[in-house]
């Protein structure tokens, strides 16, 4: 009796686990739309004779610290997609930029990669063409609309 009770406990704790393993799987990334252009890309730090009066604040209110991976971007790629918080793909860079900011209305198709207050980095980067690399997410239909009119897929 006691290795019956023995078995069906084990039995259980078996099912459970395989239960719990299963749904532990990788949920499928959202279906998506990935844009990949040109831009004219820049630098800039957290100087206030740069930005604002307030330099470790971006448009969309998020703070700056050097070492952070941000972009800002200008107003007709935010239109196109490029949101806050949006994960974007430099061309020549390993890691991934994050949108946090945003450009004045006077450019188009330009980004500005955040440099600290590393001065000398941002100048020696000076303006540069690259390729950028994101995803929109079907799921929201207005911004999806409007970034399939304005960038074709390649």
């Amino acid at each position: 009796m006691v290795i019956f009770i023995h078995m069906k406990i084990h039995q259980r704790f078996v099912c459970i686990s395989v239960i719990l393993l299963l749904s532990c799987g990788k949920s499928k990334p959202a279906p998506c739309v990935l844009k990949k252009f040109e831009v004219t890309a820049s630098a800039y730090n957290s100087l206030a004779y740069q930005t604002s009066s307030n330099p470790s604040i971006t448009a969309f209110g998020d703070s700056l610290y050097p070492g952070l991976r941000y972009i800002a971007v200008s107003r007709d790629l935010i239109d196109s997609g490029l949101v806050h918080n949006t994960k974007v793909k430099l061309q020549g860079f390993d890691s991934l930029y994050t949108v946090k900011d945003k450009m004045n209305k006077r450019w188009q198709k330009r980004i500005d990669i955040y440099m600290g207050k590393d001065i000398k980095k941002a100048k020696a980067w000076g303006r540069q063409q690259l390729t950028i690399e994101y995803c929109i997410p079907l799921t929201d239909s207005v911004i999806t609309q409007n970034a399939l009119r304005q960038f074709p897929k390649p």
